[in-house]
């Protein structure tokens, strides 16, 4: 191994590590919306992975994000009232499991997927930035539809479900929810995502 190479490698697990760290802290940042949602951005270090380390990246800081989303539901890294409030009405390992698969396994897909679209519009020979910005806005895109759909798949039926839809139709509940949420969540991780995409083309990381 090259000198080159390892100081490579040493860069990419310390933003690896930087970008864990800043999911830790987005953990406690988050915007209340009805609904027990909330407006957070803890895709965009997932964008980020993705867009320096590819499918790799992509993977590892999207389970990452997947595994703190997922203790929150107890507690741990924050509270999520939504996950909170299932899990108190909902105990038991076969329901864990369930919230296991919308909390950290949709956050991985997040990931990849978005290291599959940075990759396939990286070919179009695009400026770096509006690569940076179709990355960023494709990671909440997809973070939203996972969530929400494994959401009402995985959980329609539960109390506290059925109490959040009051009566609504699925695709009533999932506009009133997500409305204004996607569209933050959107715009937002585009922005800082295509400037950290600058950044990390001067840092040499892409």
């Amino acid at each position: 191994m090259t000198n080159t190479t390892r100081r490579t490698k040493l860069a990419r697990m310390t933003l690896l590590a930087m970008l864990v760290a800043v999911l830790i802290v987005l953990a406690y940042v988050n915007i209340p919306m009805p609904m027990g949602l909330s407006i957070t951005f803890n895709m965009i270090p997932v964008a980020i992975a993705a867009m320096a380390m590819g499918l790799p990246g992509g993977i590892i800081i999207g389970g990452a994000f997947g595994l703190i989303s997922f203790l929150q539901c107890y507690g741990i890294f924050g509270v999520s009232g939504m996950g909170v409030a299932l899990v108190t009405a909902n105990p038991g390992f076969g329901f864990a499991c369930l919230m296991f698969i919308q909390r950290f396994v949709s956050r991985v897909l997040v990931g990849v997927l978005a290291a599959l679209v940075y990759r396939g519009i990286s070919r179009t020979k695009a400026p770096l930035y509006v690569r940076g910005l179709a990355t960023g806005f494709a990671a909440a895109l997809f973070n939203t539809i996972f969530f929400m759909t494994l959401l009402v798949l995985l959980f329609s039926q539960t109390a506290y479900m059925q109490n959040a839809m009051a009566g609504r139709s699925v695709l009533a509940y999932l506009v009133a929810s997500v409305g204004v949420n996607a569209v933050v969540e959107m715009i937002v991780a585009a922005v800082v995502t295509g400037a950290a995409g600058v950044a990390l083309k001067k840092a040499r990381l892409i």
